[in-house]
């Protein structure tokens, strides 16, 4: 290849144009041009005379891109507005014009048949196909980005499509992706595929100014970039012969490149920079057109023999130097076999279509000229046109029989196949040597490289031993070239096949099969074989040394491949030294080293992607062995080393790194990684803060962004020290140390997570902005602040606070109680966990914020302790079944939470082992247990395993606890807060009724349950709604008689015909806008039905609770039993006080969702928030039934006066009623009954809006 031109001077200048020329293509008729414009027009141009045929108008925005038919008989262009114009081929008129988008149509392709247009919008980041003969949309939109450049393979099965994230393929048919793949680091920019379509290039933007060649089969990338653009490539072109690619950049530059090794053959200099470019139709020719509004032509005529006559425009002179070349060239030994003249040029630059087009206008020229038509058979078996090349050699003989005719032929007969045959034409070929034995040996060398060709590999190699050593006038130079070559074939097909061996045995055997003695050019002396077969004869050492490298590397034979490698390097042979440093592309030998050290870290790397990290860390061993210098490769071994985790091996390629390159980050990161590995994890952090450091100080901006993906230790630990109080803030303010007996508030315990392994493991592991959201965080923060907390009966002396402070627990002797405390502590240490917490000793009572807080909290605590242990002091070892049930524990009022509250719950006995000698984690899950503490306490096993606080089942909670007791009187409730999830002030010293009715006052309130309003017994000083012990809950609350539908309906109809619409509606309505109850100090606002009493008469005898016969109106007459003494009256004897016996209204008869079905705790600590008055039971109601689709609208349609109905036959039932007694005007007083007082209305359809009130009562 000829080495790189720069031509600045183009051979003619096509102007006309007013603005920037956005795009060019050539008609296949070889004579015309077209090209489109920011003016708004389109030019056609004859390519002959350079003269504008036509002058195209009808766009009204700036032309943007264009495309003409391969039949040439359709135009289309498309503007900045989103118009699409078609025009015709061959008079430029216009066709159709469509609208295909709204914005600039930055690319157009037309299919290979003509039948589809692809146009593509980069705004608008779809591709739409449309229909040639109709213009109509062909199938669906391609959604597919921004994009930038459509092409159709040649085939037209294929549809690429560049876009600015990546190339999209897809088939054009079923227009479905067939692949997506990345190809530039940001945008791609323009598309070409190869004439064969077995490869697409790609070109990039100026952030990567690169050509990426793709395999179309596997989509995977061929080679390396193409690299020598600065700026953004517009355009790329492939010659018709695919030989050769024009690329148009931003960087002025037309370049010309050669497909075959990638390599920038010229460079054509613009003044200003081009934005498209393509080839003349023959190829000879580059036409490029940009911002200086002309199209400048160029030759791609560029040969090492004729470069400045091919500069010059000259190729009349060209030709007639390469004649003479040939012609006078000593060295040339065969000028009467191949002596092509005007098509050896394109033969030896591999442009084939050119060759035959030139040979086959020799042939139109003069019909009878044999010699062209075997040289144009020479070309078709190149094109491996097997049966062209047999007709023209035929064609040939039949003019006139010749050498050349006979070659031809048994070229092509080998190439399809027929051996037998060609065995015979090359028998008569050796008819016209004239006996020359140079001829004759050089027709065998020719008949051995075809049979090698066909795969008669034995034979070939057997004819051409034979040739080397019976024949006395052999050219041996000729024939070790050709073994050489053969053997270089046979290594890469076989190193093709993954069978590397073997390949690497053919490449030993071509390097031996060289003549060291020789000094020739033979590129240059065996220049006919180039012609005839393609060989590339420069590359033939150069590769078989790479090959055997590679091959033996492949083979995992390093120690072979280092010693091949050295065996050049160290070679006194001057050809070999030469052959490596042409390899190396004419650079130094270090630069081969490197070679060979980088294809040991690509395999090292690959090993390494495959989790073989001792064949990583070997050819990584290899390639430093190579290039002792590069911090690369002891990077890559150092990571394949944490792998394995040899944290001292990793730790010594890592400071290798920062000595050969101190400036660079990626050693004190890896230095961080293995000193973790280590567990030196103070010397993790100072390497990962110079790391920082590092990166911050990097020259290279793209280094420096690295920096904000990590975070400085600093910002770690504000992450771990806020895991930390969230975790804490559900755990008790002071806890124990297992491990050190100490008793610590909430500085000391996060000093010592502080100083543990984990916490420095933890810190020196969150290194990226990612990690600060881990979970890790949390979980190692959770695991080092489990909390064991402890469940007891309070013994006569108890360790309290003031005996363990400052002192280790384990050490305190003769303290009632220390036994307990140190045998709890014990027990959680041994399972692991280094907090422990006992009520006696963790608080401290003398302050009463502390006390009010922790028994706010003690609730949130059990929740949240990792294991709640049970102590039960008065179980004996060795306890049969029932054991626990009969514990004193099961009675005491605190021990309720403590028990429902714990996920995780173990019991021990009086010697602390487990009772019932059962060992599971979880005594929850012990059926066993669980139905012996259903017994004991009357709460479902169920509920007792997953307890849920809060203000649901509020009565049964309350009945729960009512026979339990406290010592302190005031605890009866504070032991409740965390039941019902209420936050109330602790006061220590207020009565236990006033205690009782703030927590019962608030449950109320906050739930509008009116459950908690059903007791027996004495009412509270605090108010006569509410009991004054828990105890008056013990009794289950009376149960209503339930109606099934049918005898609902038979009541609904009964009163149907009775009750009138109105008087209905009207209760209804006034009972669904009823609030729910209001309690606020100490008086409770009741909305309820009230019914009158009109007589109370004591019931004769001595018992020392009277019982009365009460008579109401509207009310059956009843019975009430109680110790109050009742003023006896009735309707002839009345008195001035009034008495009602009230229904507390429950909006449940309604028919609505119960209130307790509403979510009134949310799990894990979180609250429930205050409800107000607005927030009712109303309100919720309608805010459910709004959220349930479709039922408002069937609410409407339901008959209101049956909804009515159904509310008075609920209405009718039997209902315990409350006593009230006037005090002051609109003031009243429960009567407090020792039973409940059941009562039910005479006629459910006397009920109506007189019986309904909101009564204060004190």
């Amino acid at each position: 290849m000829s080495e790189l031109i720069t031509i600045t001077t183009p051979l003619r200048l096509f102007e006309g144009h007013e603005e920037r020329i956005s795009a060019v293509a050539v008609f296949p008729d070889k004579r015309r041009m077209i090209t489109g414009s920011y003016d708004t027009t389109l030019r056609l141009w004859d390519l002959k005379t350079g003269v504008v045929l036509k002058k195209m108008e009808g766009h009204r925005n700036r032309v943007w891109s264009l495309a003409v038919s391969r039949d040439g008989q359709l135009i289309a262009s498309g503007d900045s507005g989103g118009e699409v114009i078609v025009w015709h081929g061959e008079t430029g008129e216009s066709l159709t014009k469509i609208e295909a988008y709204s914005n600039y149509i930055d690319s157009l392709d037309f299919s290979p048949d003509g039948t589809v247009l692809a146009t593509g919008a980069f705004r608008e980041k779809m591709t739409k196909l449309w229909n040639t003969k109709t213009w109509q949309l062909q199938g669906e939109t391609i959604e597919c980005d921004c994009v930038r450049c459509v092409r159709y393979s040649p085939s037209g099965e294929l549809l690429a499509i560049a876009t600015y994230e990546d190339i999209q393929i897809y088939n054009s048919g079923t227009r479905k992706r067939v692949k997506s793949f990345k190809a530039h680091k940001s945008s791609n920019l323009s598309l070409a595929w190869t004439p064969d379509g077995t490869r697409l290039l790609t070109g990039g933007n100026n952030s990567d100014p690169t050509i990426r060649e793709w395999d179309t089969k596997t989509w995977k990338q061929v080679g390396d970039p193409w690299t020598g653009h600065t700026d953004f490539i517009h355009a790329i072109a492939i010659h018709p012969a695919g030989t050769l690619v024009s690329s148009a950049s931003r960087d002025n530059d037309v370049r010309l490149w050669q497909l075959s090794d990638r390599r920038t053959v010229a460079i054509f200099k613009r003044s200003s920079y081009p934005v498209c470019d393509t080839f003349s139709v023959d190829g000879n020719h580059i036409f490029s057109g940009g911002d200086d509004k002309m199209i400048s032509e160029w030759t791609t005529i560029v040969t090492t023999t004729v470069r400045d006559a091919c500069i010059d425009g000259d190729l009349s002179t060209a030709e007639e130097l390469l004649v003479q070349d040939i012609n006078t060239d000593a060295n040339n030994h065969t000028p009467y076999i191949l002596a092509i003249t005007t098509s050896r040029i394109a033969c030896l630059n591999g442009d084939l279509s050119t060759a035959e087009e030139l040979l086959t206008q020799d042939i139109n020229t003069s019909p009878h000229n044999y010699t062209s038509y075997a040289h144009r058979s020479f070309v078709m078996a190149r094109k491996y046109d097997w049966d062209r090349a047999l007709l023209d050699a035929i064609t040939s003989i039949r003019i006139q029989p010749s050498l050349t005719g006979y070659i031809s032929k048994g070229i092509a007969l080998c190439g399809q196949g027929r051996v037998l045959d060609a065995r015979a034409a090359f028998d008569v070929a050796s008819m016209y040597t004239d006996q020359d034995s140079e001829i004759l040996h050089f027709l065998l060398l020719i008949k051995v490289i075809t049979f090698f060709n066909a795969d008669q590999h034995d034979e070939a190699n057997l004819l051409l031993k034979e040739l080397a050593t019976g024949c006395p006038n052999a050219d041996t130079l000729a024939c070790g070239i050709v073994q050489a070559y053969l053997y270089v074939q046979l290594g890469i097909k076989a190193l093709d096949g993954a069978r590397y061996d073997e390949a690497a045995d053919h490449f030993t055997a071509a390097l031996d099969s060289r003549d060291p003695s020789s000094k020739s050019n033979i590129h240059e002396i065996y220049e006919d074989l180039v012609v005839l077969f393609g060989w590339d004869l420069k590359s033939t050492w150069q590769k078989a040394h790479h090959k055997r490298c590679d091959a033996l590397l492949r083979a995992g034979k390093l120690q072979d491949a280092v010693k091949s490698y050295q065996h050049v390097m160290t070679s006194t042979d001057e050809i070999t030294n030469a052959d490596c440093l042409d390899w190396s592309n004419g650079e130094s030998r270090i630069h081969f080293k490197q070679q060979c050290s980088a294809l040991c870290a690509a395999n090292g790397d690959a090993a390494f992607a495959a989790s073989d990290y001792d064949k990583a860390i070997d050819l990584y061993s290899v390639a430093i062995d190579l290039d002792s210098a590069s911090d690369i490769f002891f990077a890559s071994r150092s990571e394949a080393k944490l792998s394995k985790m040899l944290w001292e091996d990793a730790l010594f390629d890592a400071r290798k790194v920062t000595e050969l390159n101190p400036s660079s980050h990626v050693g004190y990161q890896l230095s961080h990684s293995a000193l973790r590995g280590a567990q030196r994890y103070d010397e993790a952090i100072e390497a990962f803060t110079i790391m920082l450091s590092k990166l911050d100080d990097a020259p290279e901006e793209q280094i420096r962004d690295l920096r904000q993906q990590y975070v400085c230790p600093s910002e770690a630990e504000d992450a771990i020290r806020g895991a930390v109080w969230i975790e804490l803030s559900n755990a008790p303010l002071r806890l124990l140390n297992t491990s050190t007996g100490i008793l610590c508030d909430r500085a000391a315990q996060l000093n010592s997570f502080k100083t543990s392994p984990e916490y420095k493991e933890l810190l020196s592991s969150i290194t990226k902005r990612s990690d600060l959201q881990m979970e890790r965080i949390k979980e190692v923060v959770a695991t080092h602040f489990r909390c064991v907390l402890l469940s007891h009966r309070w013994e006569e002396t108890e360790v309290l606070l003031h005996h363990i402070q400052n002192t280790d627990v384990r050490e305190l002797k003769g303290l009632g109680g220390i036994t307990k405390l140190q045998s709890f502590c014990k027990i959680a240490r041994d399972a692991g966990y280094f907090w422990a917490w006992m009520d006696t000793c963790c608080i401290d009572k003398s302050n009463n914020a502390e006390l009010g807080e922790s028994v706010q909290s003690m609730f949130v605590w059990y929740r949240h302790s990792a294991l709640t242990i049970v102590y039960l002091s008065d179980v004996p070892p060795s306890s049969e079944p029932g054991a626990l049930a009969s514990s004193v524990w099961n009675e005491r009022g605190w021990t309720f939470q403590e028990f429902v509250a714990p996920k995780v719950i173990r019991f021990y006995q009086k010697d602390w082992s487990l009772y019932l000698n059962d060992r599971s984690l979880n005594h929850k899950e012990s059926q066993a247990i669980m139905k012996e503490l259903e017994g004991a306490t009357g709460i479902d096993a169920q509920a007792l395993i997953s307890f849920r606080p809060g203000m649901r089942d509020a009565r049964q909670k309350l009945q729960w606890a009512s026979k339990r007791v406290t010592t302190v009187q005031e605890d009866t409730a504070y032991s409740l807060f965390g039941i019902f999830d209420v936050h109330l002030p602790v006061i220590y010293g207020e009565r236990k009724q006033s205690a009782l009715g703030r927590l019962l006052q608030d449950i109320v309130s906050r739930s509008g349950d009116i459950t908690s309003l059903d007791w027996v017994g004495q009412s509270s000083e605090f108010n006569s709604c509410l009991p004054a012990d828990l105890i008056s809950y013990a009794t289950p609350p009376y149960s209503l008689p339930s109606l099934s539908e049918d005898e609902i309906q038979t009541a609904v109809s009964s009163l149907r015909n009775i009750v009138p619409v109105d008087s209905t509606s009207q209760l209804y309505d006034l009972l669904e806008n009823m609030n729910t109850p209001l309690f606020a100090n100490c008086r409770l606002r009741l909305p309820c039905i009230a019914f009158r009493v009109t007589e109370v008469k004591r019931r004769p005898g001595r018992a020392v609770h009277s019982t009365y016969e009460v008579k109401a109106d509207g009310l059956q007459d009843l019975m009430i039993t109680t110790g109050k003494t009742l003023i006896q009256f009735s309707r002839a004897r009345p008195i001035r006080q009034t008495f009602f016996l009230v229904r507390p209204w429950d909006r449940r008869l309604l028919g609505l969702p119960d209130f307790s079905e509403q979510p009134t705790f949310a799990d894990e600590g979180e609250s429930v928030g205050d409800w107000s008055e607005s927030q009712s039971g109303l309100d919720d109601t309608e805010e459910s039934s709004s959220n349930s689709p479709g039922e408002e609208e069937l609410s409407v349609d339901l008959d209101v006066h049956s909804q009515s109905l159904r509310l008075m036959v609920h209405l009718g039932q039997a209902f315990s009623a409350l006593l009230l007694a006037q005090q002051h005007v609109g003031e009243y007083k429960r009567v407090a009954s020792d039973q409940y007082i059941i009562a039910q209305v005479k006629d459910p359809a006397s009920i109506d809006i007189t019986n309904i009130r909101t009564l204060d009562i004190l």
